[in-house]
Formats: C-alpha cells, structure tokens, sequence
C-alpha cells in the first residue's frame, strides 16, 4: 500500500470559497487599523484626509482591473450586497414600466433570492437555461428577450462548475431590447480578463475574499457613474458612496480590496497558466485511477482553478469529513446545509444522485505542485476506502440475510 508523506499543514483546496489573502494585501491593510485609524468623512484633519485619500486610490486601483472609471465604482460589503443593490435598486428605481427581470439557471443565490424577492413584487422573473457545459443557452435567450425586459443577470463565472460565460455576445442581444446586464464577477477577477468596456455590462459586482483580499468588502461597478447610477439605495444615513450606500467606510478592507485588485489583474496570466498545469496534473491522477469519475463545466472554456468532479456512488460529505487535512466542498459554501441537492448541478442535467456524489476543488495562487498530489493521492485512497467498506457491508447484510433464510 501506498503511504500518503507526512504533513505539517493542511492542503487547501476551497479557493471557490474564499481564497487567502494575499500577505501583500494584510500588509497595505495594516497602517488603517490603527496609524490611520480616522473616518475618511471627517475631512478637516490630517488623518481623515489621509483616510479619504486612501479610499480613493483604491477606487482607482479596483476600477483599472476591470477597465472603468473612478466614479464607476461603489464600494459594498461583498459580492451579495452589490448583487442585490444591483437587482433591487435598480428595479425600485426603473420608471420605464418595464417589469421583466431574467436571470442564468446557475446563478448564485444572491442573485436568485433578490429576483424571487422582486416576483412577490408584481415583477416577472424567469430563468435562462444552460447547457450540459453551463453556458447561458443563448438561442433560448433570444426566445425569452423583449421589450418588457429591464434587467438581466448572469454570472461571468459560475463558483461551482467554473464556467465562463460569453458575456459579450451575452450583452449584444440584451441591449438590443434596451435592457440592463448586471453581471456577478465575484469569481472572475484574478481569473479572467474582465473589461467592462468591451464587454458592455451595465452594473457588476466584485468582492474581495474571492480574489486574495479580506472578507467583508466588495464593488458594484456602475457604468455611466455612480451619480447617474439607475439605482435607488439600500442603505439609508450620511450619504457616503455617491449617496447609492450609506455607512462609514470599512478603510482598512477599501485598502486591501484595491490592493488585492491590482494584484489579481498584475499576476492573472502567470498565476492562471500555473494553477491550470496544477488543476490538469490532479484531474489525470484522479480519473486515471477512478475511470467513472467525470468532470462538470464548460471543459474548454472554465477558470483555471476549478475541478468539478462527479464520482459516481460516492456520498461526497462522507468523502470530504474522510480526507482530514485536504479541504475542499460539495458545492457552494454559501449554501451549505440545504437539503437539496446543488441547484447549479441539476441545472446541467446531473441526477439527484449524481450532485450528491460531486466534489468541488478548487486551486489558487498558493496551490503547490506538492500538495496537489499530496491531494489526488488522498483522495484516491479514500474513495478506495469506501467502496471496501460499502462492499463490505453489503456482503455483511447478505451474509445475515442468507443465514436467516437458512
């Protein structure tokens, strides 16, 4: 038998997650905690100015990762808040009579609670399908647009099956009924190029866990300006963010979001062909060893750090608790706990059984070619583990049936 080497640390694989930050982000972060510590709105004093000016430029660095303007830029608390500013501010504000909102099979929940939310409203919603690969069934899209459509909303990345959607074209068909795009890029940037001009999205939302900076922080792009935005507010008090978000400035998670921006767009390419060998060399060794195992996605046109892989009879929460220091999911984090199987999994055609039986690995920026074989080999070995062990109760079970009959 094959014995896994010794480790003195855990294999992260939940990059989908949440990523680490990046130690260059903490160390930008750490002078607003404390040195800085001022609210940037009391402009009167050195600190509060210095504050202020601190916020700007990462205004500045998080609008140049995606090919925006300064203005264009408001700043959340994470990619759920700008998903549901995006959809129930900009449906509170529309004055157009439009009352048609729709939305990918496989978005996330933040952005499928808000559209059930706005259905209770008077607002028809409906969801786009997807192809087995995940990609927004463009024809049925055509099918589904028309001039009373306002808003539709669709994921530049999905978080579970790593598909990458063809937001361009995407946004061709949808401004041709006048409709606004709003597009969820929490998992895009870092790991695609996302260029708003190019691309033509009306409104979309970043956050920083996804992309090496701390939790607690994200932007809603607004093309057009946030002054001009079409959007009612959320957040009613002292009017900061153009006045669309009210609240006091979270600085220090400003800092490290416009940090950890810069870094993501700077070290994209270098870091995608790196992660991508590393995710390509774990998915050999694991199908190579379990040949019913299969991947999820769009194959040819994923994110370099997702592995969705469906190993057919296998209850993957047992095979996740069974790994110990290799740590990945079953699906999205943010919908743990729900009885249902994913709803992204069923959207492309997996069977109920099948979703349940589906492992999401996720690499990153600190994935090591050491620890992805470290990880292939454990679960290979654990997924051995428990098909001996299902076996083996089976011949248990029939061992006592046949006594029994005898």
């Amino acid at each position: 038998m094959v014995r896994l080497p010794e480790r003195t640390h855990s294999v992260y694989l939940d990059y989908h997650a949440s990523t680490p930050c990046d130690p260059r982000v903490v160390e930008a972060m750490l002078p607003y905690f404390a040195d800085t510590c001022a609210n940037p709105a009391s402009s009167i004093h050195m600190d509060g100015r210095k504050a202020a000016q601190a916020v700007e430029t990462a205004r500045q660095q998080v609008a140049a990762s995606i090919g925006a303007e300064p203005h264009d830029i408001v700043f959340t608390s994470g990619a759920t808040e700008s998903n549901n500013l995006a959809i129930l501010g900009s449906a509170r504000a529309s004055s157009c009579g439009r009352m048609r909102i729709l939305a990918g099979a496989i978005e996330h929940k933040s952005v499928l609670a808000p559209c059930r939310s706005l259905r209770h409203q008077g607002f028809d919603v409906e969801i786009i399908p997807v192809a087995r690969d995940g990609q927004i069934d463009l024809h049925a899209l055509t099918d589904m647009l028309d001039k009373r459509t306002f808003l539709v909303s669709v994921q530049a990345v999905n978080n579970e099956i790593g598909t990458i959607q063809p937001m361009s074209e995407i946004c061709e068909l949808v401004h041709a009924y006048g409709a606004l795009l709003h597009c969820d890029a929490a998992q895009a940037l870092g790991r695609i190029a996302i260029t708003v001009g190019s691309s033509g999205v009306d409104l979309l939302s970043l956050s920083g866990h996804k992309c090496y900076g701390p939790k607690g922080i994200g932007a809603l792009y607004v093309r057009g300006g946030v002054r001009n935005a079409p959007l009612e507010s959320l957040v009613y008090g002292g009017g900061q963010e153009y006045n669309v978000r009210s609240g006091t400035l979270n600085v220090p998670g400003i800092v490290g979001l416009g940090a950890a921006a810069e870094l993501a767009e700077g070290e994209r390419r270098s870091d995608s062909c790196r992660i991508e060998q590393l995710r390509d060399c774990f998915e050999h060794q694991v199908i190579s060893a379990i040949p019913t195992a299969h991947r999820n996605g769009a194959v040819g046109a994923r994110v370099a750090g997702n592995s969705s892989l469906t190993l057919p009879g296998i209850e993957v929460e047992a095979l996740v608790a069974r790994l110990g220091d290799v740590l990945c999911s079953t699906g999205a984090a943010c919908a743990l706990g729900a009885p249902e199987p994913s709803h992204v999994l069923t959207a492309i055609g997996l069977t109920r059984a099948d979703a349940y039986s589906t492992l999401r690995i996720g690499f990153g920026r600190f994935s090591t070619q050491d620890d992805t074989s470290y990880a292939a080999l454990g679960l290979v070995r654990t997924v051995e583990a428990i098909g001996r062990a299902t076996l083996a109760a089976k011949r248990r079970i029939l061992g006592e049936y046949t006594h029994l009959i005898h």
